[in-house]
């Protein structure tokens, strides 16, 4: 009998890093790249293929912020399946222990960094980052976003 190739969709996927210091989460403000500029977000990147979540994790931090994360010290703490311009995965990422000290390593994409305590985000915090840190806080590990 006859079978139907099955398409399957693919997702971009990101992994987005909740780096917390004395109960404040690190939050980086969007500049220049077409997306929520002039908002803040938290340290993230897409994966780019052939690494695992947590060596994108590590990756986008050293090229952001300039910190060093070890694997171990970085807990998966939220999945999060949304719809913006496009279906995607995110990956929430949490780490109280680094190398270095943040700084803003591409001022061509990001014009601030902050400390915000978690119950206190900028007003101009991306809708979907705030939900992941409310998830991160009430210990919901999934949530769907921008379905309504």
């Amino acid at each position: 009998s006859f079978q139907e190739a099955k398409v399957h969709t693919t997702f971009p996927v990101t992994a987005h890093i909740f780096l917390i210091r004395d109960d404040k989460v690190l939050m980086i403000r969007r500049f220049n790249t077409g997306f929520e500029d002039g908002n803040y977000s938290v340290v993230a990147g897409h994966l780019d293929g052939n690494e695992t979540v947590r060596q994108a994790a590590i990756r986008e931090a050293q090229e952001e912020v300039g910190v060093r994360l070890d694997p171990e010290d970085l807990q998966v703490v939220g999945v999060m399946q949304r719809r913006s311009d496009e279906e995607r995965i995110d990956f929430f990422l949490a780490s109280h222990r680094w190398q270095g000290e943040p700084s803003n390593r591409e001022p061509d994409k990001c014009d601030s960094l902050q400390w915000a305590t978690p119950d206190r985000l900028p007003v101009n915090t991306i809708p979907y980052i705030r939900q992941a840190i409310q998830n991160f806080l009430s210990g919901n590990w999934y949530s769907e976003f921008g379905w309504e």
